[in-house]
């Protein structure tokens, strides 16, 4: 039996906490902790990191840094709002209350059919590996992941979870494995290797390229954080949500400066920038590179089973993210009524139904090589980040007076609104470098046109639900001072 979730409220309560009461709260504080850790390490980093280091040399550490330092003040103001509107719908809901409904409306389609998109991508990458192993059809073991993700998403929030949990524990691990490992080769520590220093970090030059390749590199790692926001959905199903989130917002900063800025800069004191680029498999991996050098045996091999973890961690937290994005859409009267419906244990199975069809299909057709569908899909999904981040900033920006005034908050984004400001500006660079650029244009344009469409479709639906599209949604009722 299902039932169907309440979408009525008094006037001082908001959809998200009808929301928040119809979905489960399974979730402990150590699941969001450590999914707030390995949220940002997935496959591209294992994959793509050669190809930003290749652009700038060892200067893509200043890529990355404006991409982190992007990323820390997009989880601040994530935390800010979310301590006190904890919802599944997320930013979505965020900009339905700061902006309008048209915006949450917009906010939350964008950021589920980019979701949808790149989860076939995830998924058929798994199987080619998986395959290979067993030397299979690749369409076996993506039939099976498919199957077994769909099941334990369906079971209970809590089975979400746990997965998740340990994926990200391994993730973790094996990064700080990396980073020890890597050290001890710089400093000469590790038997029958020398000391290393900087003679390969500045053999070329810090920034060989100029500024043109730091704006390359910084075009190929801004999208590296994305991920960060799923914590900001789970925390609304969490056991604790404020305690979780909070958590979350502050673990963000060690996450970036250690996995990401740790293990690239491990790569550039170890590998020529010039011998890297993009990897098409573990071999080439600059990760693998680096424990080739130190001697570790089948590094190769166990890196393909990182890089298959990576994979099905993301298919699995986007499966879960799409699913209760969509079901706070449905809540909102956003999206089809049939996917509020949630079960006894508060899980949204037609939503997830959804999305586990939609991943079906969207393997079928990456197998299937249809053309411009699948491009268009995915190239709108690789900016549409962008986007998702504008929205919260703008959010948050004109949020924080009502919040601020009304609420204890647990989280604050920093120096506002100067900051957020700030970040704003970063987001206007970023969209200039990416027109500048053949590949990312497509990228930028793509996702704008279903913007576009989106943004309408989201004015029609206010319009034909009697609301005006620029109306908010009321926050939650302010706690008794």
């Amino acid at each position: 039996m299902t039932r169907v979730s309440e979408t009525s409220s008094s006037p001082g309560q908001s959809h998200s906490q009808s929301l928040g009461q119809s979905l489960g709260h399974g979730l402990k504080v150590r699941h969001l902790t450590m999914m707030g850790l390995g949220s940002t390490i997935g496959a591209g980093l294992f994959l793509g990191t050669g190809v930003g280091i290749a652009a700038a040399g060892p200067a893509v550490l200043l890529a990355y840094l404006i991409a982190g330092i992007l990323a820390i003040m997009v989880m601040q103001m994530l935390g800010e709002m979310g301590t006190v509107i904890p919802a599944s719908g997320s930013f979505s809901e965020y900009a339905e209350h700061g902006i309008g409904r048209w915006a949450g409306f917009t906010q939350g389609w964008i950021y589920w059919l980019a979701t949808v998109a790149v989860l076939g991508a995830e998924i058929t990458g798994a199987a080619a590996f998986i395959g290979s192993w067993f030397d299979v059809s690749p369409w076996i073991p993506a039939a099976i992941c498919v199957a077994v993700f769909g099941t334990i998403n369906l079971l209970h929030v809590r089975s979400f979870g746990e997965f998740e949990y340990w994926f990200a524990a391994i993730k973790v691990t094996v990064i700080l494995a990396f980073l020890v490992i890597g050290t001890l080769l710089v400093l000469g520590l590790l038997p029958g290797h020398s000391f290393v220093g900087t003679s390969i970090l500045l053999e070329d030059g810090f920034m060989p390229n100029g500024l043109g390749g730091v704006a390359a590199g910084l075009l190929a790692v801004v999208f590296a954080f994305g991920g960060i926001e799923v914590v900001a959905i789970a925390a609304a199903e969490s056991e604790d949500p404020e305690r979780s989130l909070v958590n979350a917002v502050r673990s963000t900063i060690l996450r970036i400066s250690v996995f990401y800025l740790g293990s690239v800069l491990v790569i550039i004191f170890l590998l020529p920038y010039s011998s890297l680029g993009a990897a098409q498999s573990a071999a080439e991996s600059p990760f693998t590179l680096v424990l080739e050098r130190a001697g570790i045996p089948a590094a190769a091999g166990f890196m393909e089973v990182v890089i298959v973890l990576a994979l099905l961690s993301a298919f699995n937290a986007q499966i879960y993210a799409s699913s209760r994005m969509m079901h706070s859409l449905a809540s909102r009267g956003e999206a089809p009524r049939i996917f509020r419906a949630t079960n006894s244990r508060g899980v949204p199975t037609n939503a997830i139904g959804l999305s586990v069809a939609l991943s079906i299909v969207m393997v079928v057709l990456n197998y299937a090589d249809t053309g411009w569908l699948l491009s268009f899909m995915l190239n709108a999904a690789g900016a549409s980040l962008l986007i998702v981040w504008v929205f919260i900033a703008v959010s948050q920006l004109r949020l924080r007076p009502q919040l601020e005034a009304n609420y204890p908050l647990p989280v604050r984004m920093w120096a506002y609104p100067y900051l957020t400001w700030a970040a704003l500006a970063l987001f206007a660079g970023i969209a200039v470098l990416m027109l500048a650029d053949s590949s990312a244009r497509v990228q930028l344009l793509s996702a704008a046109a279903m913007f576009a469409v989106l943004a309408v479709a989201g004015v029609i639906n206010a319009k034909v639900r009697g609301l005006s599209p620029t109306s908010t949604l009321p926050l939650p009722p302010a706690p008794q001072k």
